[in-house]
């Protein structure tokens, strides 16, 4: 079927489309306008914005952490006939169906969930595979697990090293690796509670840092598209922006990225010892061209946090809101989840102004990607009120006046009047995630891409804009009208799958059933065991 999207304001900056035009698709795919062939269907969407649908670098959305918020907090899910309103599970659902077709609804066609360990991956996939409309993706979780931390301990070569990263992404069909803490949940086993950049793991006499460089370096020889995804020491505790400091200018010239910096963002000025860095880590960004940070913006209400910094969570306990948590000293990083609600109080102002200084100062949007770790920072429902504040310096205002000015005293938030146009939105939800995890087929309109594409009403109320999708295309099927799914379909899941080594496997499978006695089956799974076949069965349409 062709299909015309005539006469919207076209906003592809990948390939510096900016104006009225047409949007032709045929088969599922972007194409140049055809020279004689009429449109079999035709949509006027002349009073609207006209953008490839959206990409969520960082946002928790399956896996054994976020099934264990399900089951502590029964009284919030969506199933809870009474639950409190405005919540992570009642807002987002947190039912994988209802996280495709919310995503889905504000043009979102593609998400990542950023934290999955590798033992777990089967139980990860089952349930993103179970997530409809959008397009899924994993980062593999390394750093803290007994083998790696062996070989950095033993000088192990690049060649073996590179080879366990490699089969650790192709087995839990990953698109990149993430480091969380790097080293502090090994220490944690060993009763260590504070763990920074150059502090050593007792058991394997490794720093942090160390662990950092070589799977930054690892992934660079890969050619892993996606940059090693950072997530730094110390995070939530005051004074950590030299933590983030540190970091930064461990890059050396090679390229990172730093997971939700506005938790890093934190000075110790003020009466309270608790202030912003947030000018400070923008000005390090700045000059940094090899560093990529996403925000993870804290907005006010419930939520839980959900991590494998087991460290950061063990701590957290003592502010979980309601009083309940779960903390998980497992294999590799373990975690935990913690309920919290983030209050109009001095802390929550600040967290709240830190991450939209980070936004607003950093200066290029193809470097600064649009998070809210969702749910760590507040559910991606929230996103809609985001995109405003980003946008309209009076919308910040107003929501500042309800907050403690003491703390945004603490802040250069009320002297900066920038406000992001639709042109930086498309490049900071489309073409730099794209760029960012290497998917040339997404994230713009140019022929050849495939047709993920979100169009937008205009209108004065920008959060009812993208709170509902006036039209959503996923790979050329119309998805959603309006707002609403008119149409159900699975997505896929993105990976990599680099070659791996004959004599890595078999070292693996000597560790598995050495180590945990069982065999290396238990932990591999084919990709038949997730695959989703469409059409949307019937089935899946009642839930």
């Amino acid at each position: 079927m062709l299909i015309r999207l005539a006469g919207g304001d076209v906003l592809d900056p990948v390939n510096a489309v900016a104006g009225k035009g047409d949007v032709w698709i045929k088969d599922g795919i972007i194409v140049e306008k055809p020279l004689s062939k009429q449109a079999d269907k035709t949509f006027d969407v002349s009073d609207c914005y006209v953008l490839a649908g959206a990409i969520d670098i960082h946002s928790h959305i399956g896996g054994g952490n976020v099934n264990t918020a399900r089951l502590l907090l029964p009284e919030q899910h969506a199933a809870h006939l009474e639950r409190p309103a405005h919540t992570p599970l009642s807002n987002a659902g947190w039912s994988t169906f209802s996280t495709g077709c919310l995503y889905a609804g504000m043009g979102f066609t593609t998400v990542v969930e950023p934290a999955m360990s590798p033992s777990s991956a089967l139980h990860t996939h089952l349930e993103l595979a179970d997530i409809p409309i959008i397009d899924r993706a994993t980062l593999a979780i390394l750093g803290n697990d007994d083998f790696l931390l062996s070989m950095i301990r033993d000088n192990a070569s690049t060649a073996m090293i590179d080879d366990y990263v490699a089969w650790t992404v192709s087995m839990s069909r990953g698109l990149g690796v993430k480091v969380i803490n790097a080293g502090a949940a090994a220490a944690f086993k060993e009763n260590v509670r504070a763990f920074s950049f150059d502090d050593v793991v007792p058991s394997y006499g490794v720093s942090s840092r160390r662990i950092v460089k070589t799977l930054q370096a690892s992934v660079g020889r890969l050619g892993i598209p996606h940059p090693l995804h950072v997530h730094c020491n110390n995070l939530g505790i005051a004074g950590n922006a030299v933590t983030a400091e540190e970091t930064i200018r461990a890059t050396e010239g090679q390229p990172l990225h730093l997971a939700h910096l506005q938790f890093y963002g934190y000075g110790t000025e003020g009466k309270r010892g608790f202030s912003s860095q947030a000018a400070r880590l923008a000005e390090l960004v700045n000059g940094n061209p090899d560093v990529t940070i996403d925000v993870g913006q804290v907005m006010f209400g419930q939520t839980v946090t959900i991590s494998s910094d087991v460290i950061r969570q063990f701590s957290g306990m003592k502010t979980a809101n309601p009083r309940k948590s779960i903390i998980i000293d497992g294999d590799g990083n373990g975690g935990g989840i913690v309920p919290y609600k983030y209050r109009k109080d001095y802390s929550g102002s600040l967290q709240w102004a830190v991450g939209l200084e980070l936004f607003l100062l950093i200066t290029d949007p193809w470097r600064v990607f649009f998070t809210t770790d969702h749910p760590n920072g507040a559910p991606f429902t929230a996103y809609p009120e985001l995109f405003e504040l980003l946008m309209r310096r009076d919308a910040r205002a107003e929501k500042m006046a309800e907050l403690d000015a003491t703390a945004l005293e603490l802040t250069t938030l009320s002297s900066i009047s920038r406000e992001y146009t639709m042109e930086e939105i498309a490049v900071m939800t489309r073409g730099a995630p794209a760029k960012l995890l290497g998917l040339a087929d997404r994230g713009h309109l140019g022929a050849g891409a495939i047709a993920d594409v979100a169009v937008y009403r205009k209108g004065a109320n920008l959060q009812a804009m993208f709170r509902d999708a006036a039209l959503v295309f996923k790979d050329g099927d119309l998805v959603v009208e309006n707002g609403a799914v008119t149409n159900y379909r699975w997505g896929k899941t993105l990976r990599l799958d680099p070659p791996a080594d004959k004599a890595m496997i078999k070292r693996m499978q000597a560790y598995h059933e050495d180590r945990y006695g069982l065999s290396l089956d238990w932990f591999t799974f084919p990709d038949s065991a997730i695959a989703r076949p469409n059409p949307f069965s019937e089935v899946a349409c009642r839930r």
